[in-house]
C-alpha cells in the first residue's frame, strides 16, 4: 500500500489546494496517512506571507523526517515558488515544486525514491509569468463545509506582499466551472461552501481579459441546490461595492459575515502599502453594510508596525477601529519579506513596539468581540454544527459567524439547528439553548 501524508501552513486557499493534490494522489492508489503510520510521501505545502511561515518550513521538514525518516520529501506552494534554492538545501527535501508545477506533480516525478548523501534535491520551478492557468480546488471540513477556490493570483502591488511574487496574476475559473463543483460538493451532503481566492473581488480575469464580476458569481451560486450557506472568505473594500451588500443583505444563502481587510487606519500608511482606498472609503463600506445588513458580524485584518508607522499613526488606527461596529480583527506584527518594497524602506520600527501595538489591538478585538456577541444574547440563531469527538464539547456557527459550544450530543454534527443565544463563555463563545 502506497502511502502520502501531508502538511499545510497557511490560508484556506492552501488547505484547498492541498486537499485536492491529496485526491489527485488517492486515484494513483495512494492513501493518505499520518506522519506516525510512516508514508512513503510527505508534501509539505508552504507559505511565504511571514518570516515566521520561512521559518516554520524547516521546522516541519525536520519533524517529519523524525516520524518518518524515509519518506520522500516535497515541498510546494508560495516559499518553493519564491526560495526554491533556499528550499532545497534544508536537509531531507527531495524535490521542490512551485506554483506552475504542483498540481503537476505526479506527472513531473516519475518515482519517489529517497535521495542519498549527497544527491541534490530537484527543482522544477518556472518563472512565476508563466503561471497563467487556473487551477481548481476545494477542501471539506469534517464533512460540514467546503473551502472552494474560484480566483487565483493579484494584479495589486502591494509594497509588503509577496503574493504576486509566488502566485502571479489575478485569474479566476468560469463561473460555469465554479457552478458545477458547487454542485458536485452539496451532492457530498456539505452545508456550507466559504469562497476563498488571493483576491476574491477581482474575480473574472481569464487570460487578463475581464470576462465576469464577482456579483454575477455570488448570484450564479446562489442558484445551487443543495448549499444552505455560502460564505465570502474575505474582500478588499475598494471591491465590495453596494452591489454586492445589498445582495448579500437580501440573500437566503450568503450569510451575514464579512472579512474585510483594512490593514491601517492612517490614509498616510495605506499610500506607503500602495493600498487602493482611503480610511474613508473604508468608513463608508462598512457603514453601508451597518445599514442595510445590522446583524452583520464583520473582521479586519490589520498591520502594525509598518516601516515609518509612528505613535501618532499606531493611534490614529486604533481610535479608527474602535469607532467603527467591527466584530473582530486579525492583527498582523508588519514582517520583512525579501523582494518587496516595503523591505527597504526607511523608519523601521523596532519588533517590540510591533510587538505592543498587536497587544493592543487584540485586546481591543476581544473587547468588541465580546460586544458584537452581548448584542445577540436572547435572540433566536441557526447554528451549523460542527464534527466533535464523542464526550468533547460541540461547536459551530451562526449565521452571522457567532460561535456556540454545546456539550456533546450524539446526531447534531452536520445539522443546522435553531438555539436561542444565552450566555458568554470565557473562551469566547456562546452557549446557546438548543430549540427542538
Amino acid at each position: 500500500m502506497k502511502k502520502v501524508s501531508f502538511h499545510t501552513l497557511g490560508c484556506k486557499l492552501n488547505f484547498a489546494e492541498t486537499a485536492t493534490i491529496s485526491r489527485l494522489f488517492g486515484q494513483k492508489g495512494f492513501v493518505t496517512v499520518s506522519l506516525d503510520q510512516r508514508p512513503h510521501v510527505f508534501v509539505l505545502n508552504s507559505c511565504s506571507v511571514t518570516e515566521n511561515a520561512d521559518r516554520k518550513c524547516a521546522k516541519v521538514v525536520k519533524h517529519a523526517l523524525k516520524m518518518a525518516p524515509s519518506a520522500f520529501v516535497i515541498v510546494i506552494g508560495c516559499y518553493a515558488q519564491l526560495q526554491p534554492e533556499a528550499i532545497a538545501q534544508i536537509p531531507g527535501v527531495d524535490a521542490v515544486l512551485g506554483s506552475n508545477e504542483k498540481f503537476k506533480l505526479l506527472d513531473l516525478l516519475t518515482d519517489f525514491d529517497k535521495k542519498e548523501g549527497n544527491e541534490t534535491a530537484t527543482i522544477q520551478v518556472a518563472p512565476i509569468q508563466e503561471s497563467r492557468t487556473f487551477s481548481p480546488a476545494y477542501s471539506l471540513s469534517d464533512r460540514t463545509r467546503a473551502f472552494l477556490k474560484v480566483q487565483d493570483g493579484c494584479n495589486y502591488k502591494c509594497t509588503f506582499c509577496t503574493i504576486p511574487l509566488a502566485r502571479g496574476s489575478s485569474r479566476s475559473a468560469p463561473i460555469a466551472e465554479v457552478v458545477a463543483q458547487a454542485r458536485a460538493i452539496a451532492v457530498k451532503g456539505i452545508k456550507e461552501i466559504v469562497l476563498t481566492g488571493v483576491n476574491l473581488g477581482d474575480f473574472g480575469l481569464i487570460d487578463n481579459k475581464r470576462t465576469a464580476h464577482f456579483l454575477e458569481l455570488i448570484q450564479a451560486l446562489e442558484a445551487v441546490e443543495g448549499i444552505e450557506r455560502f460564505r465570502i472568505s474575505s474582500i478588499e473594500p475598494n471591491l465590495l461595492n453596494k452591489a454586492i451588500i445589498t445582495f448579500v443583505a437580501q440573500s437566503k444563502c450568503f450569510m451575514p459575515h464579512f472579512h474585510i481587510p483594512l490593514q491601517s487606519g492612517s490614509d498616510k500608511i495605506l499610500k506607503l502599502m500602495h493600498r487602493r482606498y482611503n480610511t474613508q472609503l473604508y468608513q463608508d463600506r462598512i457603514e453601508t453594510i451597518a445599514k442595510e445588513i445590522p446583524t452583520c458580524c464583520i473582521g479586519v485584518d490589520v498591520i502594525v508596525g509598518f516601516p515609518g508607522e509612528t505613535e501618532e499613526d499606531f493611534l490614529t488606527t486604533y481610535h479608527f477601529l474602535n469607532s467603527l461596529p467591527i466584530a473582530y480583527l486579525h492583527v498582523f506584527p508588519y514582517s520583512e519579506r525579501a523582494q518587496t518594497k516595503a523591505a527597504t524602506m526607511a523608519a523601521s520600527v523596532p519588533f517590540a513596539e510591533r510587538a505592543r501595538r498587536a497587544h493592543m489591538l487584540r485586546t481591543l478585538s476581544e473587547k468588541k468581540l465580546r460586544y458584537f456577541y452581548s448584542q445577540h444574547l436572547g435572540q433566536q440563531a441557526r447554528v451549523l454544527f460542527e464534527q466533535a469527538e464523542a464526550e468533547e464539547p460541540v461547536e459551530g456557527f451562526t449565521e452571522n459567524y457567532i460561535r456556540v459550544q454545546l456539550p456533546y450530543q450524539q446526531g447534531l454534527s452536520g445539522k443546522v439547528c435553531p438555539v436561542i443565544l444565552q450566555t458568554i463563555h470565557t473562551e469566547g463563545v456562546v452557549i446557546p439553548k438548543l430549540l427542538s
